[in-house]
């Protein structure tokens, strides 16, 4: 997510070199200091002694990319109906995906020369799952005997994943518990592979920055698996037939676990331990809107 109003000053150390963790809205010099500080921690490898059904710690994807990473299937018509009158938000959209968008009469629409992208949170709605998941900002993996939790530092938000053997909801018992933002998830290892399958999301929330929709009866996998002591890799799959012509297989993703020193500010050490809070709060909203919009044509 493009930082906003003094958002998250971004601190990555690599055993004592520097420190940045997302700070506010920034401009072509600090833009390169951020892509130095990831490709920083990118460098850091973890070892090979590590527990692969741990994750705890503190996590960020090194690459800005807020969608499922690559090209999706052919929308339905129903999908294609779904989609239509939303203006994609442009920061941490494939290459492949923007060109797409830039063809005569392509059915994704982004924001730009003039024209501003109306992408729910941008009006302080939730992200929903899987756009926040997929959003540069840092969370949190912990693990409980009979669940994992996501503490997400943006929205301040916490997804869990059901590894106490529950069912994944389905036929009356969905349509009884009705849409989430970040739907309803089960989780359960396959080896050294933790596999979660969530169900339910709210279709109002977008699958990614550009727009691209999801059904309530769509199913969402993830299969996160650490690579090393400081690597995890996840790669999402999307299940979708009202809306999609073939599953939306995403690519594989890094994540790297940050250091203390990167959620250190002023003593308070912590993923809520920034110089923010994180929230779009609706008396807030207009500003928010104003300067989060203010670098984008």
């Amino acid at each position: 997510m493009r930082n906003r109003l003094g958002l998250f000053l971004m601190l990555i150390v690599v055993y004592g070199i520097s420190s940045l963790l997302f700070t506010g809205i920034i401009n072509g010099q600090q833009q390169g200091e951020k892509e130095r500080a990831r490709q920083a921690l990118e460098a850091d490898a973890g070892s090979q002694n590590f527990d692969p059904h741990d994750f705890t710690g503190i996590w960020e994807m090194i690459r800005l990319d807020h969608t499922l990473g690559t090209v999706p299937p052919p929308l339905t018509p129903a999908g294609l109906a779904a989609m239509k009158g939303r203006i994609g938000d442009t920061p941490g959209v494939p290459r492949e995906i923007v060109q797409i968008a830039r063809q005569p009469n392509s059915y994704i629409k982004i924001a730009g020369n003039g024209v501003r992208s109306n992408a729910p949170w941008l009006q302080c709605n939730p992200q929903g799952f899987p756009r926040l998941m997929n959003d540069d900002e840092p969370f949190e993996f912990i693990t409980t005997k009979d669940k994992v939790l996501q503490v997400f530092q943006w929205e301040h938000r916490i997804r869990y994943l059901w590894t106490d053997g529950r069912k994944l909801p389905s036929g009356q018992n969905l349509e009884d518990l009705g849409p989430a933002w970040y739907g309803h998830s089960v989780a359960n290892w396959e080896g050294n592979t933790l596999v979660v399958n969530t169900v339910g999301m709210d279709d109002r929330a977008w699958l990614d920055s550009v727009g691209h929709p999801k059904s309530f009866h769509a199913r969402i996998e993830e299969r996160w698996r650490m690579i090393d002591s400081k690597t995890l890799e996840v790669q999402e799959s999307l299940y979708d037939p009202e809306y999609y012509t073939a599953p939306y297989v995403g690519a594989k993703k890094t994540l790297k676990k940050l250091p203390d020193s990167a959620t250190t500010f002023s003593g308070w050490k912590g993923l809520m331990g920034g110089i923010t809070e994180s929230i779009c709060a609706p008396m807030n909203e207009s500003k928010y809107h104003d300067e989060f919009h203010q670098n984008e044509n």
